[in-house]
Formats: C-alpha cells, sequence, structure tokens
C-alpha cells in the first residue's frame, strides 16, 4: 500500500501505509473535493484530524471500508493474528479475521456488520478464538453516513474493530480464583471448629468441666482471632491494590518494637533463645506508621518462624542511599535472618505476589505480598537475600528524616 494514492470514504490519501490512518469524516463529493486540494471542508473544521500512528497503538486496530476491505491493519493486529499486513491489506476482512465465539459460531454471521439494523453503533467487547485457538477480546464499531433526515437508512462505511491480547484476562481471572479457593481454604477449618465447639457447649455444657469448657473457649477464640486476621489481609490487600493505603506518620523506635514483638512471642511460648536483636550503629530519625511497621515485623519474624529454621535474627542498622553503613546515612536497613534453607534464587522473585505458597507448609500466601506493599507505601523497599550464615534474609530499607508534610 505504500506510495498509493486511492479514495477511501470520500477521501484522497497519499502515501499510505499499513500502520497509519487519518480519522477520515463523512464525505460527499464536495468534501472529497476540498480533502484532494488539501482543504478541510466548508462547516466541517474536524473533519481532516491530526495523523493517528496506528502502529504505535497497544491494541489490535483493523479498519474496513464499506466493501469489507480491509484498509488498516496495524502491528498490534499483526501479532495477535500471525497474519502480516501486507497479506491482510484489501482482503475481505471475514477472511483476514476469521473468528469464533465459544460455541464455533462465525462472528461475523452473527454480527453481520453490514446489513444488521442501522441503528447500531458498536459492538462489546467479546471473547472470540482464530481458528487456532488463540483467543482474542475483540470490539467492533460502526462509522455511518451523516443524513439530515433522522429517519433515513445510514449505511455502513467503515468497520473499526480493536483486538486485545486474552492474557491478562486469564491471569485476573485465575488471581481471582486463587482469591476464592484461598479464603474458602482458610475460612473453612476455623468456622468447622468455632461451629463444633459451640454446638457441644450449647448442647452438653453442665456435663463438661471448668477446666474443659475454659480449653474449648480458648480454641474457639483463637479460631476466631484467626478468622479477622485473614479477613485484615484481605483488606489490607484491596487497599494496596487499589492505592487506597493510609500512611499515618510519627517518630518510631525501631528497635523497640521489635523488642515487644520478641517479648509477645516469648509469652505466648516461644523459646527465648530463639530470638536475637542487633543493633548496629546510632539510628537516625525516622517517621513512620507505627501499626504498619509492627505488622511488616510481625510477618517478617512468622515468616521466619514458619519456613526457617533456627535462631532468627533481627539486625537494624543505618545505611547511605548504596547501601554502605553510617552514622549520618538517610536510610534505616532492618534484616530478619534464619537458618534455615533459604530461598532459591529462581524463586525470589515470586514469593512477594500474592497467594504464592511454598508446598511444604502452609499460610494464605498473602504475608510478604503485605509487606512489599506495606513498605514501599512508606518510600521503602524490600528484597530477599541469602543470609550470612545460611537462610533466607529478608531486608527492607526505610527513609529516614523529617518528612515533607507540606
Amino acid at each position: 500500500m505504500t506510495g498509493t494514492s486511492r479514495r477511501i470514504s470520500g477521501y484522497r490519501v497519499e502515501d499510505y501505509r499499513a500502520g497509519c490512518c487519518h480519522a477520515w469524516g463523512p464525505a460527499d463529493g464536495g468534501e472529497a473535493a476540498a480533502a484532494e486540494s488539501g482543504q478541510p471542508p466548508t462547516g466541517q473544521s474536524d473533519t481532516l484530524a491530526s495523523l493517528v500512528i496506528a502502529d504505535d497503538l497497544p491494541d489490535g486496530l483493523v479498519i474496513a471500508d464499506q466493501a469489507g476491505r480491509v484498509e488498516v491493519f496495524n502491528a498490534a493486529a499483526a501479532r495477535l493474528t500471525g497474519t502480516l499486513a501486507t497479506d491482510a491489506l484489501g482482503r475481505d476482512v471475514c477472511e483476514v479475521l476469521p473468528l469464533r465465539d465459544a460455541d464455533g459460531r462465525s462472528w461475523w454471521a452473527c454480527t453481520d456488520p453490514y446489513n444488521g439494523l442501522w441503528t447500531r453503533t458498536r459492538h462489546p467487547e467479546a471473547s472470540l478464538y482464530l481458528p487456532d485457538g488463540t483467543e482474542i477480546l475483540a470490539t467492533m464499531g460502526y462509522v455511518r453516513e451523516r443524513r439530515r433526515d433522522p429517519t433515513a437508512t445510514r449505511r455502513v462505511r467503515r468497520v473499526v474493530v480493536s483486538l486485545r491480547g486474552a492474557e491478562p484476562r486469564a491471569r485476573l481471572e485465575r488471581s481471582r480464583a486463587d482469591l476464592v479457593s484461598t479464603v474458602a481454604h482458610e475460612l473453612r477449618s476455623p468456622l468447622t471448629s468455632v461451629k463444633g465447639f459451640t454446638a457441644t457447649l450449647l448442647a452438653k455444657w453442665y456435663r463438661f468441666t471448668d477446666d474443659q469448657k475454659m480449653v474449648m473457649l480458648e480454641t474457639v477464640n483463637s479460631d476466631a482471632d484467626r478468622v479477622t486476621r485473614l479477613i485484615t489481609e484481605l483488606l489490607d490487600v484491596s487497599r494496596i491494590e487499589s492505592g487506597r493505603l493510609e500512611v499515618h506518620r510519627q517518630v518510631v523506635d525501631i528497635p523497640a518494637q521489635v523488642r515487644r514483638i520478641i517479648a509477645g512471642r516469648v509469652a505466648a511460648g516461644d523459646p527465648a533463645d530463639r530470638y536475637r536483636l542487633t543493633v548496629n550503629g546510632t539510628l537516625p530519625e525516622i517517621w513512620l506508621d507505627q501499626d504498619k511497621v509492627d505488622q511488616i515485623i510481625c510477618n517478617l519474624v512468622e515468616n521466619a518462624v514458619r519456613h526457617g529454621a533456627g535462631t532468627v535474627t533481627v539486625v537494624i542498622e543505618p545505611v547511605d542511599a548504596d547501601g554502605d553503613q553510617g552514622d549520618s546515612a538517610q536510610v534505616v536497613a532492618v534484616s530478619v535472618r534464619d537458618q534455615g534453607e533459604g530461598v532459591a534464587p529462581e524463586v525470589a522473585t515470586r514469593v512477594f505476589r500474592p497467594f504464592w505458597r511454598t508446598k511444604r507448609r502452609g499460610g494464605t500466601g498473602l504475608g510478604l505480598f503485605i509487606v512489599k506493599g506495606l513498605v514501599e507505601a512508606h518510600g521503602g523497599t524490600i528484597n530477599v537475600l541469602r543470609a550470612p550464615g545460611g537462610g533466607a534474609e529478608f531486608r527492607f530499607t526505610m527513609p529516614a528524616g523529617t518528612p515533607d508534610f507540606g
């Protein structure tokens, strides 16, 4: 098509090529003549719009004329369909895009774009398939003739088809399925326990001793906390993904928070020698959301206990922007290390994804995803490394100094 001169929808387009198209408007003979002279038609200042480079569009674009011949076939359309633009231009659009629905029916036969109701302007996005089974999301719009008489039939001058790959939607659907599966699995166990113990207590209250009743009620309370924790995690995921996470900053003493978290785990029954806290250098003043920092450290310590082994060491130190230690640094680094098997390099890039879980251990798979979101909400970074003595090291950094409240 390069270098050709031909009429398209009433206008003459010079040096037309597959990847370029004008935003043509409807034209009669006078408008076509005006277009050929290089001047916009009288009273139609927006008829000749600016040039659109179709190859720069992220989605596939296919435009067919009033006879159904392909006039525009951009690079994205060629990539999605596996058809070269040079092979598509000038051919019938039904042959270039032999799209069928899930039942095997021809999309073109069902929509009948050139002979259907003249009131139609577009077709909503539909999931369609190419002959090789490739799924494509297609949307079709009509460009019709303008008529002064609103009751007159408006013929189709162009059919515009937009194409998108189905992979992003498939990933979203898998993510939703994972969410439903995870929530159902995590809720079933504690709710079954709560239902069982409460039903037993209601039916046979006087048959149990006070100690037995206390054990049952403590189990119900623990399972209720588990359900509450899961719901909180799901709310955090929703806020992180929607960008609605709020950070309320105040001066935070990170070592004191770590000591309090360790003391709580020891009081819950963990051996005191399981944990170690190391503070290197003088820490600068740091403004963070105290509740969210607690959540970050609790999740990382819980992850080290559940998936690691040996002593869990928390190292807090000031570092400069390049990662070197220094008392004048404006960044505080916190490392949580264990002595387990560590994280394989090929897995390290996936541990912060939602619903990622190891095969050996349980959990919702949301903890590290939430940690990453909370750290980044403070302007920090987090990554997983190999601990100096073996095992995994989750290291996050937070900017120090007084934030700009302006």
